[in-house]
């Protein structure tokens, strides 16, 4: 039978990875490959896709054919669109007839797998082997929700970056998928790639040959909420003052490409107030293509992929700012950004601050990390987490977890020892319902669940 591999990718280090991936071997060979691509910007049909990309011509040549899942389901967003049961038999007929498949067997490769696109094309083709594939550090963490055993079951794998050296990933894990590192070198060869197209030499900045820029890495924070728009300008002012106190004079800043170019007013004004010279790059390409280019003797960020990625694919020191803070307020408990947060705070230097000793445990801490966000999903962790927190719970370490959220769970770390019983206690529990119940009818059922309740 005939083999059809559809791979589906949103940004151009996605495709980078795949590319990648094939090139080292990691597929099998098939009689037809298949780039699916999706556009996610708010407003697709407007905003430059995937294809338009700088570089993308370089990547392509790995694919028989490129398709566009925007063009199949218009006028839907591919992040919000899914079939409904009972219109997945039409829909593959259709998406078969479409792309030419026929009989063919189908397997496909997917980033994203808990939400729209990547979860609405497993489901089209529920007969298809299912692989993933993952360019950040989020697959350090656990899946983000309880996804349908018809689907998970058939992941096989999933592909990554080894950002983490010696560190398996969390996602799938309930489903005893196993991780696979996507080799370093093939992945510097692709990146090599792109740095060498003419639109990389481009950039608009001349380098002083006597010394290398530190490069500040923005991420578009505010858009997700994590911040608002006036203190991630304050933030990006902060990555200047840090590189400055290490020493460098000569700043590059790489913004991301979504954000406004207000974001970046005040660390250039800050800039001028030190007496150091801020360029920014605002050309679309991935930051690997500057540390190529560039050479840069730092990297500095927030949490930013980009910083693990600088030290472990090509060696240049890196720091972050700002992370603490985030670790404080994030929420909810279970956003995926925790484990990226918890690995670039635990792993990568402060830039104000001095220098520290990596855990001792990392896949203690990410597993108990990750054991508190998702219990249900993660249930057979349990044990992990209770002996990485009964050992290394110092007060360093304790910015990773949320005191109530250990007492609900009955984690060591939450309620003192000798009532560590109490969570876990069904009459206990039944009491408190109750009493809940009772003062909520007597204030009018004002009172409501609390935000960091374990869902």
């Amino acid at each position: 039978m005939n083999v059809t591999q559809v791979f589906l990718a949103s940004t151009l280090y996605g495709t980078a990875t795949l590319a990648a991936a094939l090139d080292s071997g990691a597929f099998p060979p098939a009689g037809r490959r298949i780039l699916l691509t999706s556009n996610h910007s708010l407003t697709p049909e407007i905003a430059p896709g995937l294809d338009a990309a700088p570089g993308f011509g370089a990547l392509r040549t790995r694919f028989d054919e490129v398709l566009d899942w925007n063009a199949v389901i218009a006028p839907q967003h591919p992040s919000g669109w899914a079939p409904r049961p009972e219109d997945v038999p039409m829909w593959e007929r259709q998406l078969r007839a479409l792309w030419g498949l026929g009989g063919d067997r189908v397997e496909l490769v997917v980033e994203s797998l808990q939400v729209p696109p990547a979860q609405s094309l497993c489901r089209l083709f529920p007969g298809a082997a299912v692989d993933v594939y993952a360019d950040g550090l989020m697959s350090y963490g656990p899946t983000r929700f309880r996804l349908d055993p018809q689907i998970g079951m058939r992941v096989r794998r999933v592909l990554h970056p080894d950002l983490v050296p010696g560190l398996e990933p969390l996602l799938l894990t309930e489903f005893g998928v196993r991780g696979e590192v996507v080799p370093a070198a093939a992945l510097l060869k692709v990146l090599a790639e792109l740095a060498d197209l003419p639109e990389a030499s481009e950039l608009g900045y001349e380098p002083r040959e006597e010394e290398p820029p530190a490069l500040l890495l923005g991420q578009y924070l505010s858009a997700l909420e994590l911040m608002s728009p006036d203190e991630e300008e304050e933030l990006h002012a902060d990555m200047v003052r840090g590189a400055f106190e290490w020493g460098h004079r000569e700043l590059v800043f790489k913004p991301h490409p979504s954000a406004p170019a207000a974001y970046w007013r005040r660390a250039r004004a800050e800039a001028e107030r030190l007496g150091a010279r801020l360029t920014v790059l605002d050309a679309p390409l991935p930051a690997e293509v500057l540390y190529q280019r560039l050479r840069p003797a730092l990297v500095a960020g927030c949490f930013s992929t980009g910083l693990l990625t600088a030290r472990a694919l090509y060696g240049i020191p890196v720091a972050r700012t700002g992370t603490g803070a985030l670790l404080a307020r994030l929420a909810p408990y279970q956003n995926s950004n925790r484990i990226p947060l918890t690995l670039v705070d635990a792993l990568v230097p402060d830039l104000h601050g001095p220098a520290q000793d990596p855990p001792a445990d990392l896949a203690g801490l990410v597993a108990a990390v990750g054991f508190t966000m998702q219990p249900k999903v993660l249930a057979g962790r349990r044990a992990q987490a209770e002996a990485h927190l009964a050992r290394h719970l110092t007060p360093h370490a304790r910015r990773y977890f949320g005191r109530r959220r250990l007492t609900t769970l009955g984690l060591p770390g939450g309620i003192p020892a000798q009532l560590s019983f109490l969570p876990r206690s069904p009459a206990v529990r039944r009491t408190v319902h109750r009493l809940r119940r009772g003062l909520g009818r007597r204030l009018g059922g004002r009172l409501g669940r609390g935000p960091d309740r374990v869902s």
